[in-house]
């Protein structure tokens, strides 16, 4: 099979950010543009969804949310939980709940 140089421009950092990427699946920079090129051509396009949103996206209010939870477990006294305990107090939640619905 003959096969051809394709050179592509792009800025040092990107390369440089892709390549880590690549490297950390185990491929290098030419293995995965052959992989978006055949995977390309069995689509018959471009192989991921292009789409702009709807509107953009603020993660503020995601922030903030995160935020006053932090506070009011700081208050409540309950940041220090573990993984354990709170898990503990959803399960005792449910079970709670499931009795009153009985």
């Amino acid at each position: 099979m003959a096969t051809s140089l394709l050179q592509v421009r792009v800025d040092d950092s990107l390369k440089d950010e892709a390549a880590q990427v690549f490297e950390n699946l185990g491929i290098d920079i030419s293995t995965a543009v052959r992989m978006f090129l055949k995977r390309a051509v069995m689509e018959n396009g471009i192989p991921f969804r292009m789409t702009l949103p709807k509107s953009p996206y603020n993660a503020d209010r995601g922030y903030r949310a995160m935020v006053e939870i932090g506070e009011a477990s700081e208050k409540n006294g309950l940041a220090d939980m573990s993984l354990e305990e709170i898990n503990a107090e959803i399960d005792a939640s449910r079970r709670e709940r499931q009795a009153v619905d009985s």
